[in-house]
């Protein structure tokens, strides 16, 4: 995300991010030259008051996240392909917290909510659901990514992934490819951990995706709690403010297919 704007987008440019974006995003964006909008979180109407602002650009650019790290959230990504085809706009989406497990083969919240073809960008990780330690990607058209390996400069001045995170990382792609069984079983593992910390009276945020914060409120005692659970064992982190908006402190719990039921019963107990 660091190298992706600076690259295609010019001052004559605008884009148009989400509120609640990744601090890569937030980074990336400040080092280009483009005019710079930004729309509460999912908010649609927000977003098309935006594009209404940004509609001399040259070119304008949406940019979000497919799920939101913080809040396990999931983009409104049809109503914003809808909103940029009716303005002329292009869809970026980083879709790092759900490329491997979200849709019918694993491809991401593009795939996951049918809107895999007017979606023009991709970027991701290797280090979460595909297993490598390090390293990400820029997907999209050839020509766009073309330009992107001759003017992204935190790609032309950074060394190569190594050889063994590229392989391990083709070895996952085909083994979503054959089978659903890991993500299935991280599905059903999430609705029962879900399930289970509802019973017991935690404030969650809505949602189906295997990140499930716990909503705590006092930053203090948020960090108390993962204190406390991983004295037990149990690793989950803390997040406050500024990360997150002052008063809403959580810990952000995360499933894992490899989790057994056991695991997460010991978990809820």
């Amino acid at each position: 995300n660091g190298g992706v704007f600076e690259a295609l987008l010019g001052p004559e440019d605008a884009i148009i991010s989400d509120a609640l974006n990744h601090a890569s995003i937030i980074d990336g964006i400040r080092l280009c030259k483009a005019k710079r909008y930004r729309y509460a979180n999912n908010d649609m109407e927000d977003l098309e008051q935006c594009l209404i602002q940004a509609g001399d650009a040259r070119h304008r650019l949406v940019v979000t996240d497919g799920v939101f790290s913080m809040d396990g959230i999931i983009a409104n990504l049809p109503a914003i392909c809808d909103l940029a085809e009716a303005h002329d706009a292009l869809v970026m989406v980083d879709d790092s917290h759900a490329v491997g497990f979200m849709g019918r083969t694993g491809a991401g919240t593009p795939q996951h909510l049918g809107v895999d073809d007017r979606v023009q960008l991709y970027s991701g990780t290797f280090g979460k659901a595909l297993g490598g330690a390090s390293g990400g990607y820029i997907a999209g058209p050839e020509a766009i990514v073309g330009l992107l390996r001759q003017r992204a400069r935190p790609y032309l001045f950074s060394n190569s992934v190594a050889p063994a995170i590229v392989g391990a990382t083709i070895e996952t792609l085909d083994l979503l490819g054959e089978s659903s069984d890991l993500r299935d079983n991280l599905r059903n593992n999430a609705a029962y951990f879900r399930s289970g910390l509802a019973e017991a009276g935690f404030d969650l945020i809505p949602g189906e995706h295997p990140i499930i914060p716990v909503m705590i409120g006092d930053a203090a005692r948020a960090q108390e709690f993962a204190a406390d659970l991983m004295k037990h064992g149990i690793y989950v982190i803390a997040f406050s403010f500024p990360v997150v908006p002052r008063g809403q402190a959580r810990i952000r719990t995360q499933m894992s297919a490899a989790h057994t039921r056991e695991d997460l019963d010991r978990a809820l107990a």
